[in-house]
């Protein structure tokens, strides 16, 4: 469940260093839910003065992409999040570095960027939080994945937690399954989303329009998962009790098994995975390449 704001967040200076879509939805959440003053959070990017000005305007934010000014908040930052894009990384990482003083807490959140990689480009042993967030978190129902450097102690560790937590559940987990959480929370909303792209278009075809098929989807989906997280009870369970023997719900099931469904989801996760575990492996050969 999505927990209070926690009041200790409230004092940070949180840079945002990366103002990209991702970024937007967890300062979203943030601010939305009053963890965080709007007033404590500035967002940083290379060159897009619109960009910055749109989130100016709309979150009420700090932000700047001039380097002297960017340098000062680096700084004096409590965190700073990482959300640039990882082809950026090797510069950003190499500069930052020297400004960083032992206290300040990294929160990564690019993809396939590991701990070790991220302290090599920084040249110092910074408490690390790796992390694994998802959009949803733009509206308090996020899910994230959360790593931590063996530097992080217990309040950087709860400070890591409460960012996140406050956008939606947090799971920690060992490093080295950070792609197989990608494969299942990173990038299961659309998995999701393609369900209802093919269930409205199932709606109107069978005359069905638009607006009704679309409300109907959503409310189904949302129910759904409600159900399962209300209950307590196993997704199977709860699908056993609604397919009655030789009804409508039994003759749908079978459909989806006949295309192999359950198997073919899982192939999904597990590619999206391996996938993540490919751009990681050729993302960190190029960065450590770029260090010498």
């Amino acid at each position: 469940m999505c927990q209070q704001p926690s009041t200790p967040l409230l004092n940070h200076n949180i840079v945002f260093y990366g103002a990209g879509s991702m970024a937007e939805a967890i300062v979203r959440g943030l601010i939305n839910r009053s963890v965080v003053a709007a007033g404590n959070v500035i967002m940083l990017n290379r060159s897009s003065t619109e960009r910055l000005a749109e989130l100016r305007s709309r979150y009420g934010v700090l932000v700047s992409n001039d380097p002297a000014h960017k340098t000062e908040y680096l700084q004096n930052a409590s965190v700073i999040v990482l959300a640039m894009k990882p082809k950026d990384a090797t510069e950003a990482l190499k500069n930052l570095g020297p400004l960083l003083t032992p206290n300040q807490l990294i929160i990564s959140m690019i993809a396939g960027l590991s701990i070790r990689t991220m302290q090599g480009l920084l040249g110092t042993r910074q408490p690390i939080v790796r992390s694994m967030p998802n959009t949803s978190s733009s509206i308090g129902l996020g899910a994230t994945g959360l790593a931590f450097s063996k530097e992080v102690d217990e309040s950087n560790r709860r400070l890591g937690l409460n960012i996140f937590e406050a956008v939606g559940i947090t799971t920690v987990i060992d490093e080295d399954r950070m792609d197989t959480l990608t494969g299942i929370s990173g990038s299961g909303p659309a998995y999701i989303y393609y369900m209802m792209e093919a269930m409205i278009a199932a709606g109107i075809r069978g005359g069905l329009p638009l607006e009704q098929s679309t409300e109907l989807t959503v409310q189904t989906v949302l129910g759904a998962a409600r159900m399962v997280q209300q209950t307590g009870e196993e997704p199977a369970a709860l699908r056993k009790k609604v397919t009655s023997p030789n009804g409508s719900t039994q003759a749908a099931l079978e459909v989806l098994e006949r295309g192999d469904f359950f198997e073919t989801v899982i192939a999904a996760v597990n590619r999206c995975a391996e996938r993540s575990r490919e751009m990681g492996s050729i993302l960190e050969k190029e960065l450590m390449k770029d260090t010498y």
